[in-house]
């Protein structure tokens, strides 16, 4: 066998094979001889086809299926050998008068080659790296969500602004019967409000569902709907008041504090406080982490400037898929993926260059950390590490898993390497400016 390249230009190339009978010869003779020991025909004994029936009834389909085998095994033990970057497979030239009765064959495929390009981990803009801070009118916020969550009912008469009423909501021709419970102080409309305040236990109230909440989510859950549906809809529903309750908010004292996080973690007011805006810039750290590997991504895909094999790229999409696609249909699938493609090619090369490597054990210890925060959110704050261990090991014995985990360390590893080279300028925010500022 014998494969040659003609490069056509620096992102495609022609890859001609050439597989002559003694290449395959030996290995169909081989398999059409176990082809006559079992073969089963009408008039013969089993063992004793004549040879020529068999290769006049199988031999071209073992010939076409084993000069197929070679070509792929040699195909790509070339690839590798001559260390060619390839994008996609390579794609078989379609000959008319191919011809699979002659002795030695000639097969062209084309390859489209992955550009050659620099990165600079140093863009000449700063991007920006968001440092998200806990103020104190979150902090406080939060303590009194926690006080109200944890404190107590005391049943009342009637409904005043800052209770909480337990009712169902009606509406026959939307087919709604819902059982919620509202809180009065929270309750955007102030008609609803105004109609709510002063009913008793027993009373039936009619409410627009039009501006009663401040987001459509909630009106779907007080409804029983779809948020779809909530998106939508301007009716008049009916209330009937079940329970009237006005919670008293908890007292910061010890019992609290060990039942949210544990026996004398947190002692005081001002400790609880600071427990909080530790847990809180965490989770944020995560939040600017990510919206920092977006901009970083973002800036590389803008500044690192490449050509594809374009129309390669296109006909191989067309051609490989499940089935195959009009020009104008791998037309926008292609230019639907080359952002997604561009960036693979960029990430792969800094990782190439900087010799980014996921080791076992170090996956294994990002698993265990990964269990351990999922436990965390169950109350299981301190797990003994022979759990930890175990459930590593069956996490890691699913090869979906490991692959998920191990980008997602990859990623972390990406982003440490950013944090060190990239032109950063770090901004420091409240959570509240991050949201109006990253998403409006």
């Amino acid at each position: 066998m014998n494969i040659t390249k003609e490069q056509i230009d620096e992102l495609n190339a022609v890859v001609k094979v050439a597989v002559t009978k003694d290449d395959y010869q030996d290995k169909v003779e081989s398999i059409l001889k176990d082809y006559r020991k079992q073969a089963n025909i009408p008039g013969f004994r089993k063992g004793q086809v004549p040879m020529g029936l068999i290769k006049k009834q199988y031999g071209k389909a073992v010939l076409v299926d084993e000069v197929n085998k070679l070509l792929q095994d040699n195909l790509n033990k070339y690839l590798t050998e001559e260390k060619l970057d390839v994008l996609g497979n390579p794609l078989p030239k379609q000959r008319d008068n191919f011809n699979w009765d002659a002795e030695d064959f000639e097969f062209e495929f084309e390859l489209g080659l992955a550009p050659s390009f620099e990165v600079d981990l140093k863009s000449k803009k700063a991007i920006t790296e968001y440092k998200i801070v806990a103020d104190d009118k979150m902090i406080n916020e939060q303590v009194e969500r926690i006080q109200k969550q944890y404190g107590a009912l005391t049943s009342k008469t009637e409904v005043s602004k800052k209770d909480e009423v337990v009712g169902v909501f009606k509406n026959e021709e939307e087919e709604i019967e819902n059982k919620a419970t509202l809180e009065i102080s929270t309750l955007k409309s102030k008609k609803a409000t105004d109609a709510l305040i002063g009913s008793k236990v027993g009373d039936v109230i009619t409410i627009s569902t039009k501006g009663l909440f401040s987001e459509d989510q909630e009106l779907a859950s007080a409804l029983g709907i779809q948020a779809e549906k909530a998106e939508k809809l301007a009716i008049d529903v009916t209330f009937t008041i079940e329970e009237i309750n006005e919670r008293e908010p908890a007292k910061l004292d010890q019992e609290l504090f060990d039942k949210l996080f544990g026996k004398d973690v947190v002692s005081s007011e001002e400790e609880l406080k600071a427990k909080i805006k530790e847990d809180s810039e965490q989770q944020f750290a995560q939040q600017a982490d990510q919206k920092l590997l977006n901009d970083i991504t973002e800036n590389f895909i803008d500044t690192t400037k490449f050509d594809l094999p374009t129309d390669f790229l296109k006909k191989w999409i067309k051609l490989t898929g499940e089935k195959v696609l009009t020009d104008e249909e791998a037309t926008e699938e292609f230019e639907k993926s080359e952002k997604g493609l561009r960036y693979q090619l960029i990430e792969g090369k800094i990782i190439t260059e900087n010799k980014l490597q996921v080791q076992f054990d170090e996956l294994k210890e990002f698993s265990k950390g990964f269990i351990k925060s999922q436990m965390a959110q169950f109350g299981q704050m301190n797990p003994a590490e022979e759990e930890l261990e175990n459930i590593a090991g069956r996490v890691l014995s699913n090869q979906d898993e490991v692959k998920r985990l191990s980008e997602q360390l990859m990623s972390q590893k990406l982003l440490t390497l950013y944090k060190e080279k990239a032109n950063l300028k770090t901004k420091e925010v409240t959570y509240e400016n991050f949201v109006k500022e990253v998403y409006g």
